[in-house]
């Protein structure tokens, strides 16, 4: 015989003596991680390995925690590391489409981009004055005088050879022309076209004897034109290196111990020598550029490509980077090459490299919310491609993808060394673990925050030490020691067991600020016990719409539930309904009809398709446990259907298999059922009754109706033994249960439940498979031979 609850079972209490303080004011703060030690010590370790792969991912649900110990974790951890380098983009003079990327301690960034604009700076001021000097003006007179002397040898040569044959040579509109000059005097075309033809034929002939020697005489002028320029150029280059040379040792001494940057300077040399006239022409005139193209000459664009481009700067820092990406999409991510208009047209180059995450926490560590990585394309994939080669590439995401093969910059890859912490929820994590071959080998470090910790003294003061530092960080009340002691209890509510509280923080803080508000409407000096109850209360008024609702059909009789008298085949069923945050329970009529037939049990929401598969299991259950209690000895004629009335939306879960279960022994047995009584409990095919979730939302669903209708004394409800480890209801009805006006009874098996809902005893077997006369077992399996010897008796009339 099963009996009631007494009431201390129906609500773990705290006494506000255990909290061991007036006031939270008196406590100590902490910044402990409480109740996280197996997620703890997983940190610790995936933070302190250094080998690739073990990257982390940290479990847990919203609220638990994970955000603030991984980032207490890592401002404390960061502080040992050393600073992470620099990192520069530089143009490519060899290939400008492909710029360059150079490392650089931490704090040189900055230096070599300052220091490389006043190198500039300084050249652009220094070669126009060196190339106006008098002494290059003499430099370069002396060696054009020489050249001269030996310019004008070559022409008397020429001129010479050709004098000698009758010709003469003459500067003409194409060049140096041949002209026939008989007796000294050149002629014209019309009299060199009377001359007879035996004379013509004859200059003719002498002119192309003297083609070898003017060719080899204007070779020569050639090459002393190309000497000339040579010269000019080597003479040039002496007096630019004579004008910044001090300028380029002085980058050299100071950058000597990179040899990237060595590397750089040199280039930066060759470059300007080489485009010394860039340097040497005068700036344009504001007034003479037009105005639409004035912003673009304003920016000296000639001497961009000079200009260095710092993307990672990490002097400023403390230790090693820690990132934490937001906003973690491609671009983001990887980083992104801007895009300007110029005249008409876009246009990009090195100077509008733009670093993403990776590079920022490159050499520290990289925090990145898992889902909403996921809601950005070809973020995930980009992730796992840098920490598979250890390097981060800048790419169009076009490109990247395939879609775009446009002709674009191309940076040097940057090395990356990183630690890559995820952030999710456990379901995501089994999913990547199944779906993505690459996610074991890249994260395989797991830290699993959990959802509750065991309810001691201790971790009632790890709640109150918490709660201090609530207080103080933001500014509240401070709570009294009965306040705590709600709280505390609240926490085991939230967890749904009353050995357990709940880890998740911040629906505690949550709960903490609200009564600090109505703490403040009251003027207290703290909050009390009666602000921790009206701010659950209000919490709940704030979203129990529907459930009121609801109740009131319930009341007016459109939903129909009895909660007195007794039914056949008739049982008050308890199921959850969730809207969002809030979860209510919904007591439901659920109805069981019988009769002959082979279709075994029918569950009408099955058919109608709004039974999930949970709930579909549990119907199926059912079969298993009549088959395995009453056709040992006889087949199953039964068609039995099963129905949640008024139920218009989808119904799954199997907590109400032992509810139809009892509507089905009724209707067999013809026994009424107490409806006074509302049951809930899953049940296995060996007839035993179990665990099921949200048991108070539900027993206290039913209790609302029960004092909406009036509460007699005999009214209360039956849930699985298993299950009163869980039960935390309000005080309502734990004084109800005190009263003797409401009462919960624990079940663990379906001859107990059917038991105590008819009044009549189950019945056990007996050794040869029958059962006692007048129980409920022989009721049902008298009612079952009957159906078996009418369906044989059918079946035999047929043929």
């Amino acid at each position: 015989m099963i009996r009631a609850l007494p009431a201390k079972d129906l609500r773990a209490i705290y006494p506000p003596s255990k909290v061991g303080c007036a006031t939270t004011e008196t406590l100590t703060a902490t910044e402990e991680i409480i109740g996280q030690d197996r997620a703890l010590t997983a940190l610790r370790f995936g933070l302190g390995i250094r080998e690739q792969g073990f990257n982390i991912y940290v479990a847990g649900l919203p609220g638990t925690g994970r955000r603030t110990a991984v980032k207490k974790f890592l401002s404390e951890l960061a502080k040992t590391k050393p600073k992470a380098d620099d990192w520069v983009y530089v143009n490519n003079f060899a290939d400008p489409y492909e710029p360059l990327a150079i490392r650089l301690p931490a704090g040189k960034a900055g230096e070599l981009k300052a220091d490389m604009a006043s190198f500039i700076t300084e050249a652009r001021r220094v070669l126009p004055k060196s190339f106006e000097s008098e002494d290059y003006a003499t430099k370069r007179q002396e060696a054009l005088s020489k050249l001269d002397t030996e310019r004008e040898k070559i022409v008397v040569e020429i001129n010479g050879s050709a004098a000698r044959q009758g010709f003469v040579i003459q500067m003409g509109p194409t060049g140096l022309m041949v002209i026939p000059a008989p007796e000294g005097r050149p002629l014209a075309q019309q009299e060199f076209e009377a001359l007879p033809d035996e004379v013509r034929a004859e200059m003719v002939r002498k002119r192309e004897a003297l083609d070898p020697e003017l060719r080899a005489g204007f070779r020569k002028l050639r090459d002393l034109d190309a000497k000339v320029v040579e010269v000019i150029g080597a003479l040039n280059s002496e007096i630019a290196l004579y004008a910044i040379g001090h300028l380029l040792a002085g980058l050299n001494e100071k950058y000597g111990k990179v040899p990237d940057v060595l590397a750089y300077v040199e280039s930066v040399k060759k470059d300007i020598l080489a485009n010394l006239d860039v340097f040497l022409a005068p700036a344009p005139q504001q007034q003479e550029v037009p105005p639409q193209f004035r912003q673009w000459a304003a920016k000296d664009l000639a001497f961009r490509k000079y200009e260095v481009n710092v993307i990672v700067d990490n002097g400023a820092s403390e230790g090693a980077p820690v990132v934490f990406a937001e906003i973690p999409s491609y671009a983001n991510l990887l980083g992104k090459t801007e895009k300007e208009v110029q005249f008409g047209m876009l246009s990009t180059d090195f100077t509008m490299i733009r670093a993403g995450s990776l590079h920022k926490a490159n050499g520290g560590y990289l925090v990145i919310p898992v889902l909403d990585l996921f809601r950005y394309p070809m973020a995930w994939e980009a992730l796992k491609s840098a920490l598979k080669t250890e390097k981060v590439s800048i790419e169009e995401p076009g490109e990247q993808a395939g879609f775009i093969p446009t002709k674009g910059l191309k940076p040097r890859p940057i090395p990356l060394g990183i630690k890559v912490i995820l952030i999710g929820t456990p379901d995501i994590s089994q999913i990547l673990n199944e779906k993505d071959p690459d996610y074991p080998e890249l994260f395989k470090v797991r830290a699993d925050f959990d959802v509750v910790m065991e309810r001691n003294d201790g971790s009632a003061k790890s709640y109150a030490s918490f709660i201090c530092t609530l207080c103080r960080r933001s500014g509240l009340r401070h709570l009294d020691s009965s306040a705590v002691a709600k709280v505390v209890e609240y926490g085991s509510r939230l967890a749904e067991d009353r050995k357990k509280l709940s880890t998740r923080f911040s629906n505690i803080a949550d709960l903490i600020r609200e009564a600090d508000f109505y703490a403040e409407q009251e003027k207290a000096e703290n909050v009390t016990v009666k602000h921790i109850t009206k701010a659950i209360e209000e919490k709940i008024y704030r979203s129990n719409l529907i459930q009121q609702k609801i109740q009131e059909f319930i009341t007016r009789g459109v939903y129909l539930i009895d909660t007195k008298g007794s039914q056949v085949g008739q049982i008050n069923g308890l199921s959850v309904m969730e809207l969002g945050d809030f979860a209510f329970g919904r007591p439901s009529r659920v109805t069981a009809s019988v009769g002959i037939g082979r279709d075994g049990i029918i569950d009408i929401e099955r058919q109608a398709l709004l039974g999930g598969p949970t709930h579909t299991k549990g119907v199926l259950i059912l079969g298993g446990y009549l088959a395995n209690k009453y056709a040992q000895d006889k087949p199953l004629s039964l068609s039995a259907k099963i129905v949640f009335e008024q139920s218009y939306g989808g119904v799954d879960g199997d907590s109400a298999s032992s509810t139809e279960l009892y509507a089905i022994l009724s209707a067999l047995a013809g026994l009424p059922l107490k409806q006074s009584i509302a049951v809930t409990g899953s049940v296995n095919q060996k007839g035993e009754v179990q665990a099921i979730g949200g048991v108070n939302e539900k027993l206290e669903g039913f209790f609302e109706v029960c004092k909406a209708k009036g509460l007699s004394g005999g009214q209360g409800a039956m849930i699985p033994a298993s299950n009163v480890e869980n039960l935390m209801l309000k005080e309502e009805i734990v004084q109800a249960a005190k009263d003797g006006k409401f009462s919960v009874y624990p079940v663990r098996t379906i001859d107990e439940g059917i038991e105590f809902l008819t009044g009549v005893p189950a019945g056990e077997r007996q050794p040869d498979g029958s059962y006692p006369e007048g129980t409920v077992n022989y009721l049902v399996n008298r009612r079952l031979q009957e159906m078996a010897d009418m369906a044989k008796e059918f079946q035999l009339s047929l043929r």
